[in-house]
């Protein structure tokens, strides 16, 4: 990697004798090299890497209310202790495992392919329980063909935890 270079002895000018200066080669390849490789390295890390995104389509003007037919709102609500609430329209809320909020969003989105899921959560509930239940709603609308994929996020308010604080 590097060698030193000696000569032979020293110079004599009038009387005194200087020594020669040491020559030292550092090879650089090895350095180079390395440096090549880990800026292919990153070059290829970063460009396998792919941001994993959530698509979100906003309505075009939050000011005009939107009409959807009781009949035809799913709502599901989810308490800060993740325990998840559905109901259609007026009827009264039920209780349901997480695991089986898929089952439940597939079999109405059956019945009714114009059902428009609501999903009310806590503020204080996991941000990862909302990821979820958006992912299972696109992957169940996307196993039905829907090219429409209405849902709505909305924090819980008074009204939703009258309703389904004591179940």
């Amino acid at each position: 990697m590097a060698e030193v270079v000696q000569s032979g002895g020293g110079h004599k000018k009038k009387g005194v004798i200087r020594k020669n200066r040491v020559g030292v080669r550092l090879d650089m390849t090895p350095m180079v090299d390395v440096a090549f490789l880990l800026l292919t390295f990153f070059m290829l890390a970063t460009t396998l890497l792919t941001p994993q995104v959530m698509e979100i389509s906003l309505p075009p003007d939050s000011k005009i209310p939107v009409q959807i037919a009781e009949s035809n709102l799913l709502t599901l609500r989810v308490r800060k202790d993740q325990t998840v609430f559905w109901n259609i329209g007026n009827e009264p809320p039920q209780k349901i495992a997480q695991k089986e909020v898929s089952r439940v969003m597939k079999e109405w989105l059956t019945k009714n392919p114009k059902i428009s899921t609501l999903i009310k959560i806590d503020k204080d509930s996991r941000y990862q329980t909302l990821v979820d239940m958006v992912d299972d709603l696109n992957v169940t609308q996307g196993q039905l063909h829907q090219t429409e994929k209405r849902f709505s996020l909305v924090a819980m308010d008074e009204k939703d935890y009258a309703l389904i604080g004591s179940l």
